[in-house]
């Protein structure tokens, strides 16, 4: 079975190829489910990893319904991961009923020819994932990566059969969220070919003066995070008032 490894960072993925992973995931923020990471961080990595990068092109957190803008960026970001040599795409879009965006879905995975396409967990967003499973398989998407619509993937695992088997040969199911050392067994007794996973440790760094910088209202799957042009304005025209 192939063990595909989420790294969110430079050490996660060297430290994912010394212990013998097959393929890395590479992106940043796992916080929030993931997003893009930077062109230095995936150019670094492809210069020192000999084993496969997959790129997670997602340019914000929130939810899977994306501007016009937004998706420029994706498809900008695809370009530059085939310059790079990387080895994969994985991205998605949806629409706002939680239906696979046919006509974006298909735009990015032609975009990433010949490179292989996997549909992230976006999927678990949807509301019908059985015909998600057809739509993905006909659009040429390569694997899908799914908890099985569950937290965490092995409480999704039936699911994840059936996913299978409607995907036949046609399309790899990856099983992915809460995998560990523990429960992978499972999934290579169901016959899966692949499992995706973080395998990551909290290490805590101290910091005598420490002022927090994190922003706990910003975590959270289910909002985007703009900055207001009325805010804008109102700071500016205050900062006029004290020139």
């Amino acid at each position: 079975m192939l063990l595909e490894i989420c790294a969110s960072n430079y050490q996660s993925a060297v430290n994912a190829q010394k212990a013998g992973a097959h393929r890395i995931e590479l992106c940043s923020e796992l916080a929030v489910g993931g997003i893009t990471p930077s062109y230095g961080l995936i150019k670094k990595v492809m210069e020192e990893l000999t084993i496969p990068v997959m790129v997670l092109i997602r340019p914000r957190s929130g939810n899977f319904v994306y501007s016009d803008a937004d998706f420029d960026i994706m498809k900008r970001d695809i370009e530059l991961c085939k310059e790079l040599g990387c080895a994969g795409i994985v991205s998605g879009v949806l629409t706002a009923d939680f239906k696979i965006d046919i006509r974006h879905t298909s735009e990015l995975i032609e975009l990433a020819r010949p490179l292989p396409f996997t549909f992230h967990r976006a999927f678990d967003h949807v509301e019908h994932p059985e015909q998600a499973v057809v739509d993905l398989v006909n659009l040429g998407a390569k694997r899908i990566l799914t908890s099985g619509q569950h937290s965490k993937a092995i409480d999704g695992i039936e699911n994840l059969k059936r996913f299978q088997k409607i995907a036949g040969d046609e399309l790899i199911i990856m099983p992915g969220g809460g995998i560990n050392a523990g429960n992978c067994s499972a999934f290579a007794k169901a016959n899966f070919k692949e499992v995706h996973a973080s395998a990551t440790e909290i290490t805590e760094q101290t910091n005598e003066d420490k002022v927090p910088m994190n922003s706990p209202k910003f975590l959270q799957e289910n909002i985007e995070v703009v900055s207001n042009k009325n805010n804008i304005a109102a700071l500016l025209k205050n900062l006029k008032n004290e020139d």
